[in-house]
């Protein structure tokens, strides 16, 4: 037998393995403590058989898990789908508080924040890569059995729940077209009918303070009401250096109400009103890492001097973010909107100095939770539901089932978009220039002497949905559910981006004038007839809170989308005999999406042809409007699918277990598509548009899963297993391209085997364990345009960068781009990216005087047809490539034991989650690499049933790790920074609770 001191060094060895440095730190003591403390029991369970013997006599079985996985109770154990479930105790213990950490307690599921409003909840590798408002999250999550398109579980806390339950697989008949990769369904506590009622409260790391607590009340014998809430106040554990502010706090608080009636019973109504709100620092993204982009020195035989390198650098390089050289900045000496910004004249010479860059002495920390940026991020987010529910006995064995929900979701969040804090760039041009004293500002970032940008990510969104399903419960062997349902959800995302840069160029580059003094004057452009000679931007005057939302000196992408879907659905379960049972559904689905699309008009403005008193489009920006966003034709998109599975599950007895089941199933998912949203509304005489993709297409998948659940040892434990395979057309995934979320499709295929276990050792002791294995491929042929890595190698091709115009980098031969480069007009580079007549043209379908063909002698050519891909650059090939977020090994490891002390229960409990590496993008390479990382958990409860009193102390993420579990690339013209987003950092809390 293992001593107890040897248990303890191999314990110590365990967590050297995983945390090597800060040994010494007082946790680390701890953690040894509370992992000896609850092994022990362990080595005195096996020193002496007749003493085991005892204890296996004294063994509880593992309590019954009821679930709705088929939106009928059952035993977990009796549902041949791959489901786990937790109950509101599960969660307390596992300190399970939001969704993104379900992930510690279900096999094969990954989370992470994304960049905009949303997050990606992966199940089996897939999930919801693309993030374009148009379309559907793969994972199908669900209040109450209600589907929420839009929702806050990344954001919202866990507060009096009956359970969760995590259903892994498509589940397209009964849950629908957004189930391709499984479902989350919450259901809350309902009324009781008793009267009782429960207060919570809890302190912890960073001056955290929390409270919840029910009231649950019975009105008479026929009606109950049951009153919950929680609230959350937290400082922030991200530290901005620049400002001296913590950032990343939390503030936020819940409520639930729900009515219930049941006048007998054959009839039960009730009705549920959730309200949440958020008001906060939280940041949407982590650190912006970049690994420098010095462009190149040489080109051809031609050595680069001056400031002509950074026409051919694209910001950042794809180097590993692990890497030291990824917290560096990004080259901003070519960003277009900062080299024109020296084309602004004043009285003593430019606004800025050429060939300067705003980042030059910008730095980082390696510290992921320590940012530098100009601006403190804004927080809120609100959101209500209310949902009414029948439940009608028409018959002994034959139930109707009404639901109607109602959802609705507000969403603001703003944060610094470049998070570098910019040196003074700004020159002294006299009190009527732009920059008095080396300061411009902008009507909404304020007064600054270097560069500000803020972003905004914000959606509007409101849902109806209603649900009717009849149920049998007949003796003989068949039974049957089938229903209807209707959804209808209406979305406006809104992104915006505020720069001071944008903001002077509209106001000074093209609309200053000399007055009769000679001195530079702007003029002001509201109308474009009061525009005199050059194009007419206008520039929003007001405040960031109090934007008209018409102006073209900032960003904005907006997106409007309606979603209309009915469905007919129904399932049959066959008992063939007392052991064998066949299931089989089907769901016919009717999707409407309805998008308007409006068109980005960044810098974009109009020229006044005082001649024929006409407005036409601007002859350098090529705009179409000088003012507000204006909605172009609605495009409507259907699609009529069929989804369903068969089941066909045997129950046996064998020698070893007390109950088992096999399973065998095949599922068809459907997920809609969607439209890409437009790109800016740019004259194409003086812009020549890189072709991409107006839509994309549905996902598919066809699934085939063999499992089996088991109980043994009396009752003490449960042991699941599955093996499953995909086969996916289509999956949508998206990247930032031409400033638009650009979703593309590729076929793959996913395979992996799961397990679960639950193990009451004895009366006193537990494990749980899961463990997942995943092994995704992209099919064969699939190809794709890394905007990292856009030439592939191909020597005869440089990247080059564009101008302000033009969002996104292009490729070009490299003889041509040496010439150009030799020119005296060095900004003709800029035309190799659109066939633009501003700087001179290679393209003979765009009448000019400069076409460069002609002056140098040069072939003539044009990015659209003589380029790879219109000139976006070479395709990366795909074939046998991992889906992102598909780590292959993912295991959970909880052991817990209770001591009795007189009428208390004193409970240790450890919980280990590791996911093995991954990677964040389609293209797999050393850019988009995720190292694997552990989490460890730790808590010690006291308890008294007697008086329903309940303390737990607790250490979440217990080594205090920060490992990056996603990241986000952004556009071409911010330099293709990268966006990385981490775990929250060690947290120790106290909490007590009392039951009344």
């Amino acid at each position: 037998m293992m001593s107890l001191r040897k248990q303890e060094k191999l314990i110590a060895q365990v967590i050297r393995a995983t945390n090597p440095v800060n040994q010494t730190a007082p946790w680390y003591s701890a953690a040894i403590a509370c992992l000896v403390m609850t092994a022990a029991p362990l080595t005195a369970f096996s020193q002496d058989g007749q003493e085991e013997e005892q204890r296996s006599r004294s063994r509880q079985p593992i309590e019954e898990v009821t679930v709705t996985a088929q939106k009928i109770e059952e035993s977990i154990q009796d549902v041949p789908i791959a489901v786990s479930a937790l109950s509101g105790d599960n969660m307390d213990e596992l300190k399970i508080e939001r969704g993104e950490e379900l992930l510690r307690a279900v096999p094969n599921v990954n989370f992470s924040k994304s960049n905009f409003s949303s997050y990606n909840f992966a199940i089996r590798g897939v999930g919801t890569k693309a993030v374009s408002a148009a379309s559907d999250p793969a994972v199908a999550v669900s209040f109450n059995n209600a589907p929420l398109i839009r929702n806050r579980l990344f954001e919202q806390e866990f507060f009096d729940v009956q359970r969760v339950e995590v259903l892994r697989g498509p589940q397209g008949t009964l849950y629908g077209r957004n189930a391709t990769a499984g479902v989350v369904n919450m259901l809350p506590v309902m009324p009781e009918d008793e009267f009782a009622s429960e207060v919570k409260a809890e302190i912890g790391s960073y001056n955290s303070k929390r409270t919840s607590g029910m009231f649950n009340l019975p009105l008479g014998e026929t009606m109950g009401f049951r009153l919950s809430g929680a609230l959350t106040k937290r400082d922030g554990f991200d530290y901005n250096i620049h400002t001296g502010n913590d950032v990343n706090d939390r503030d936020l608080y819940s409520t639930r109400a729900i009515f219930e009636w049941e006048p007998s019973e054959s009839f039960n109504a009730n009705l549920i009103w959730q309200h949440f709100e958020e008001d906060d620092k939280r940041s949407r993204t982590g650190k912006q890492l970049c690994t420098k982009d010095p462009g190149l020195s040489k080109i051809g035989d031609t050595e680069l001097t001056g400031f002509t390198p950074v026409f051919l650098s694209q910001g950042c390089l794809p180097g590993s973010v692990y890497s030291d050289d990824a917290y560096d900045v990004p080259n901003a000496k070519g960003f277009a909107h900062v080299l024109v910004t020296g084309l602004i004249p004043t009285n003593y010479g430019p606004v800025i100095d050429w060939y300067i860059d705003p980042y030059e002495n910008a730095s980082q920390s390696r510290d992921l939770r320590k940012i530098e940026t100009s601006y403190d991020p804004v927080f809120r987010a609100e959101n209500d539901l209310v949902q009414l529910n029948f439940e009608w006995a028409l018959t002994d064995s034959l139930t109707f089932f009404s639901q109607s929900t109602y959802a609705k979701d507000d969403y603001f969040s703003s944060q610094d978009y470049n998070r570098y804090v910019s040196d003074p760039i700004f020159n002294d041009g006299g009190d009527l220039s732009p920059t008095p004293d080396g300061i411009y500002t902008d009507p909404q970032l304020g007064p600054s002497d270097g560069i500000l940008a803020v972003d905004v990510s914000r959606s509007d969104n409101k849902q109806w949905s209603q649900e009717f399903r009849l149920q049998t419960s007949f003796d003989g062997p068949w039974n049957f559910s089938v229903g209807a349902n209707y959804l209808d959800f209406k979305t406006q995302d809104d992104y915006f981006v505020f720069n001071n840069i944008f903001s002077l160029v509209s106001e000074y580059l093209f609309n200053q004038v000399q007055d009769e003094d000679g001195n530079w004057i702007t003029q002001n452009c509201i109308t474009p007839e009061e525009n005199v000679g050059g194009d007419c931007i206008y520039v929003d005057p007001n405040s960031l809170e109090n934007i008209d939302e018409e102006g073209h000196n900032y960003f904005l992408s907006r997106n409007l989308v309606e979603t209309r879907s009915w469905a007919l659905f129904g399932e049959a379960y066959w008992q063939i005999n007392d052991d064998v049972k066949l299931t089989t559904g089907l769901r016919y689905t009717d999707d409407r999406k309805r998008s308007t699309p409006v068109s980005s008009q960044l810098l974009l403005g109009t020229l006044y042809n005082e001649e024929t008193g006409e407005v036409e489009s601007g002859n350098f920006t090529g705009g179409f409007a000088h003012r507000g966003y204006p909605e172009g034709d609605q495009v409507t998109l259907d699609w009529q699918e069929y989804t369903g599975r068969a089941v066909l599950d045997w129950r046996r007895e064998t020698p070893f277990t007390d109950e088992t089941m096999f399973y065998v199933s095949f599922a068809h998912g459907y997920k809609g598509g969607g439209t890409n949203p437009p790109r800016a509304d740019i004259d194409p005489t003086k812009v020549q548009y890189q072709p991409l993709e107006e839509t994309f297409e549905p996902e598919f998948v066809n699934a085939i899963e063999f499992g089996t659940k088991n109980i043994l040892l009396d009752g003490s434990l449960t042991l699941n297993a599955n093996a499953f395979y995909y086969d996916y057309t289509d999956y949508q995934v998206s990247q930032i391209v031409d400033r638009i979320s650009l979703n593309e499709n590729f076929d793959a295929e996913s395979m992996g085997l799961e397990l679960e276990l639950a193990w009451q050792l004895t009366d006193a002791t537990r494990v749980d364990m899961n463990m997942g294995y995943l092994k995704t491929r992209i099919a064969d042929g699939e190809e794709s345009i890394d905007v990292m890595n856009r030439t592939q190698g191909n020597e005869d091709w440089v990247l080059v960068r564009p101008s302000f115009k033009v969002p996104s980098n292009c490729i070009a031969p490299v003889d041509l781009v040496e010439t150009v480069l030799s020119t005296e007009n060095i900004f003709a580079i800029w035309s190799l990216c659109s066939g633009s007549a501003e700087y001179g043209s290679f393209s003979p379908e765009i009448e000019t005087d400069l076409r460069w063909d002609t002056i140098y002698g040069l072939d003539p050519y044009n990015p659209l047809t003589d380029a790879p891909n219109g000139g976006r650059g070479f395709s990366a090939d795909l074939s046998g490539n991992e889906l992102p977020n598909a780590p292959h090994f993912t295991v959970n490891l909880g052991v817990q034991h209770t001591i009795p002390i007189e009428d208390w229960d004193l409970t240790l409990r450890t919980d280990y989650y590791r996911q093995s590496e991954s990677y964040a993008r389609v293209y797999n390479t050393e850019y988009d690499r995720l190292k694997a990382w552990s989490n460890l958990n730790a808590s010690v409860s006291l308890s008294n049933s007697n008086s329903n009193l309940y303390m737990q102390l607790y250490v979440k993420n217990l080594f205090d790790d920060s490992p990056i579990t996603d990241m986000f690339t952004n556009s071409d013209d911010s330099g293709l920074t990268t966006n990385v987003f981490t775990l929250e950092p060690r947290i120790v809390g106290f909490s007590i609770s009392k039951g009344f």
